[in-house]
């Protein structure tokens, strides 16, 4: 196998175990349990099933975004950059997880969610300069979180204040 052939299999394999990491610690910090149950939710939330293949295929792109502007990236200071932007997004994203579902503070969760989708956006702008299509692919997840922020903007107009005893 060639020396190029290796490094991008090494690529693929270092972003698909960043995405599932991310992943993971999302879905530890998710609980559907009866607190979340009891939440009102808007009629226009999609079912909970939709949830995680959802995720799944953002996750995938986001991985193979982070691939393609990492093989496209003309300097190890442009590497250096792509990575760190994927890992503040990668926090981010588990933080808004950890806030909403485990510390039960969608109100919290709704203030966060702007970085998320501010971190989104430098993705996409990182990415999208060293390869067109790694800008593109992370389109869908931009599209996702903007519409996971008006659910929990819903979620605490229809629940809030929270913080309470409970």
């Amino acid at each position: 196998m060639s020396l190029a052939r290796r490094q991008r299999w090494a690529a693929v394999a270092i972003a698909a175990a960043a995405a599932f990491a991310v992943a993971g610690l999302g879905a530890l910090m998710t609980d559907l349990g009866p607190w979340y149950g009891q939440l009102v939710q808007p009629a226009w939330k999609p079912p909970d099933w939709l949830f995680g293949p959802a995720w799944t295929v953002i996750f995938a792109l986001t991985a193979a975004a982070g691939v393609l502007a990492w093989e496209a990236a003309p300097t190890s200071a442009t590497r250096e950059w792509l990575i760190g932007a994927f890992a503040l997004n990668g926090f981010l994203n588990v933080l808004w997880s950890l806030l909403f579902f485990r510390l039960r503070r969608p109100d919290w969760a709704l203030a966060e969610v702007g970085l998320l989708w501010l971190s989104i956006v430098l993705l996409i702008a990182l990415a999208g300069r060293q390869s067109r299509r790694a800008g593109w692919m992370l389109a869908p997840y931009l599209l996702w979180v903007s519409f996971a922020a008006a659910l929990n903007w819903a979620v605490v107009r229809l629940n809030g204040p929270f913080g309470g005893p409970g």
